[in-house]
C-alpha cells in the first residue's frame, strides 16, 4: 500500500477513497513528497487488503458532554471504517494508535470482540444510569466486517434483553439483517434507526463512500425498517458546498416516500488530519470546483477565532462546529427547513422509554431464588 500521494500526485487505491495516507499529528517522523521533476498523471494502486485487529477494551460505552449531539451514551464496537467515507471526523482518531487517518482508516481496522459481555458488566454496575445508547457514532456498526464478527448484533441482543432504548445510526443495509430483533423493541419504544443519505448520485456516493451501500439501496433500507415497525429518519449528513449540497431537496423528498419519519444534517467539518485527507481527495477527484468548495466551506466558518480565511475550514466550538454560521450556514439551514416543512418531515427525534430497563445479573451474584448468574432458574 502506498504510504502517501507518489511524488506529490495522489494514488487511487481501487475500492477506497483516501489518495493519500498522511502521518498521524503524533507521529515522531514525517515524510513530504516532492516532485522530482519527471511529471505523470495520478495513478491507481493495486487495493490493499483489510487487516482487522483485536481490541480487548476495558470499558465499552462512551460518555458524551457536547451540547451539539442527541446522545450522552455510545458504543463503537469497531475503531476505523471499512466504508471509506472521506469526509469521516472519525479519521483523526486513527493517530491515536499510530497510524493515519487516511488510508490506514479504510484498511487497517480494530474489532471488540468482547463488547457485548462489557456492556452487561457495565449495566448491572450498581452506579449505572439508564439512557439511550447509541450505536455507531464514530465508526459504522454495520461496516462489511460486522457479517462475520457479529458484535453488533450481540449488543443488540443484550440491550433487547435488558429492555434498554437504543439508536443506530448506518449507511448501511445489513441493518436489514437485525429487524427480528429492532421491531420488538420499536414496538415497546426502545429503538430508532438513523440511516445517513448524503447524496442520490451514484457517482460522488461512489467516489466519496466506495464500500458503503448505494443510495438507492439505502432508501429502500428506510423502506424496509419504515414497514417492520422501526422509527426512521434520514441523516442528510455532511452537506458539503457544490458536491452534494445542491441535492438537499432531493434527498429528503426520496427518504420521505421511503418512510423516513425525521430529518436531521449536518455541514462538513474537517478537524486535524481530516483536512489534509479531504483536499487531496478533493484536488484529486474534482479539480475544477476544488477551489470553491473550500472557498465557501471558510465562508461557513467566517468567525473562527485564531485563523487567517484561508485555514478556516474548521470550527470546534460548541453550537458552532455542526451547523456553521453566517449567510451560507442560514441559507442551508433555510432550505432544509422548508424541505422538511414540504415533505412532512420532523425536526425532533422521538424519546424512547428508559423506564422499562432491568439490569442484568451481577456476575457470580444469586438472584432472588438462589440461582446463579447466568444460569436457568426454576420453571
Amino acid at each position: 500500500m502506498a504510504d502517501a500521494a507518489l511524488n506529490g500526485h495522489p494514488v487511487f487505491l481501487k475500492g477506497r477513497a483516501a489518495v493519500s495516507n498522511p502521518e498521524g499529528r503524533f507521529a515522531r517522523e514525517r515524510r513530504e513528497a516532492t516532485d522530482d521533476g519527471w511529471g505523470g498523471e495520478p495513478e491507481e494502486a493495486a487495493a490493499p487488503p483489510t487487516t482487522v485487529t483485536i481490541e480487548h477494551a476495558r470499558s465499552i460505552i462512551s460518555r458524551n458532554q457536547s451540547p451539539d449531539v442527541f446522545f450522552d451514551q455510545s458504543i463503537n464496537p469497531y475503531r476505523g471504517c471499512e466504508h471509506g467515507c472521506i469526509y469521516c471526523y472519525a479519521r483523526p482518531n486513527h493517530a491515536y494508535v499510530g497510524l493515519s487517518p487516511g488510508q490506514d482508516f479504510e484498511t487497517r481496522l480494530f474489532a471488540k470482540p468482547d463488547a457485548a459481555g462489557l456492556l452487561r458488566r457495565e449495566l448491572a454496575d450498581p452506579s449505572y444510569r439508564c439512557s439511550t445508547i447509541v450505536l455507531g457514532t464514530a465508526t459504522d456498526a454495520y461496516q462489511p466486517i460486522e457479517r462475520d464478527m457479529v458484535i453488533t448484533r450481540a449488543l443488540i441482543e443484550t440491550l433487547s434483553a435488558c429492555e434498554h432504548p437504543l439508536s443506530i445510526i448506518t449507511k448501511s443495509s445489513l441493518v436489514e439483517r437485525d429487524i427480528d430483533l429492532l421491531a420488538p423493541m420499536a414496538r415497546k419504544n426502545l429503538a430508532a434507526v438513523y440511516v445517513t443519505v448524503t447524496t442520490l448520485d451514484g457517482d460522488l456516493a461512489r467516489r466519496w463512500e466506495p464500500r458503503a451501500a448505494a443510495p438507492w439501496r439505502r432508501l429502500e433500507t428506510i423502506r424496509r425498517l419504515a414497514e417492520a415497525g422501526v422509527p426512521v429518519g434520514v441523516m442528510v449528513a455532511p452537506i458539503v458546498p457544490f458536491l452534494n449540497e445542491p441535492e438537499i431537496e432531493a434527498v429528503l423528498e426520496q427518504a420521505r416516500a421511503a418512510g423516513a419519519r425525521s430529518a436531521h444534517y449536518t455541514v462538513l467539518r474537517l478537524p486535524h488530519e481530516l483536512r489534509e485527507v479531504f483536499c487531496d481527495w478533493l484536488s484529486a477527484h474534482f479539480p475544477d470546483r476544488a477551489a470553491r468548495v473550500l472557498a465557501r466551506l471558510g465562508d461557513l466558518r467566517a468567525s473562527a477565532p485564531g485563523a487567517a480565511r484561508s485555514r478556516r475550514l474548521n470550527d470546534s466550538r460548541f453550537h458552532h462546529r455542526m451547523r456553521g454560521e453566517g449567510h451560507w450556514a442560514d441559507l442551508v439551514k433555510m432550505r432544509f427547513e422548508l424541505a422538511c416543512r414540504k415533505h412532512g418531515l420532523v425536526r425532533d427525534r422521538p424519546g424512547l422509554d428508559c423506564a422499562r430497563f432491568v439490569p442484568p445479573a451481577r456476575d457470580g451474584q444469586l438472584d432472588l431464588f438462589g440461582t446463579a448468574a447466568g444460569q436457568p432458574g426454576p420453571r
